[in-house]
């Protein structure tokens, strides 16, 4: 069966983005999170422009290819200006998670609006038996809550970036993890934990 997995570049003290993001301004001052994206030798088979260490190539093409729809949480939806209207990954259908109405929604997107139980399924049905990956802290927490993530990988950046969006939120109980992968890279730590269930 397919997998639930909640994959972000973050900082050491768990931000996501830097001070001030939202649309036009993508990830505030937070860039730096991704300049692994860029600063190897190693095209991506997966992401067109991306070269990456050889480490981080391997990880990233690995995660990236088993990946079939991903669920979008609004703010990272809107700090990305949309995807332009297509999908943050170039090989999985986005299924934006709000409360909201989204008429600037095209066709390649789906809004669901009737929670994180029903946002997976959907984006379990679509991925036709590849994994489904989670962008946003608001999502992953929803996710974690309701028991549906399977994997959560950190893509640590050795930054402190001192305030911004952080990855998780409030949890109404502890969720442990199992470290199953730790592989150092240039400008990056990839940490892939299961969650104990």
């Amino acid at each position: 069966m397919s997998k639930v997995l909640s994959a972000h570049s973050v900082s050491v003290d768990g931000y996501i983005t830097g001070r001030e993001p939202g649309p036009g301004r993508g990830l505030g001052d937070g860039t730096t999170l991704f300049d692994w994206y860029f600063d190897g030798d190693t095209p991506s088979q997966v992401f067109d422009g991306f070269k990456l260490g050889a480490p981080s190539a391997r990880v990233f093409d690995a995660l990236a290819g088993s990946v079939g729809a991903v669920v979008v949480g609004r703010n990272t939806y809107e700090d990305s200006d949309r995807f332009g209207g297509g999908s943050p990954h170039p090989a999985a259908r986005p299924f934006l998670l709000s409360h909201r109405p989204a008429p600037e929604l095209t066709e390649r997107q789906t809004l669901i609006t009737t929670g994180i139980e029903d946002a997976i399924a959907a984006a379990r049905q679509a991925a036709g038996g590849k994994d489904v990956g989670l962008m946003g802290g608001g999502v992953t927490t929803a996710a974690l809550q309701a028991g549906l993530v399977d994997e959560v990988i950190l893509h640590q950046v050795p930054v402190l970036l001192g305030g911004g969006r952080p990855f998780f939120r409030s949890l109404p109980e502890h969720v442990r993890l199992r470290l199953v992968e730790a592989v150092p890279a240039s400008g990056v730590t990839h940490l892939r934990y299961e969650v104990v269930r």
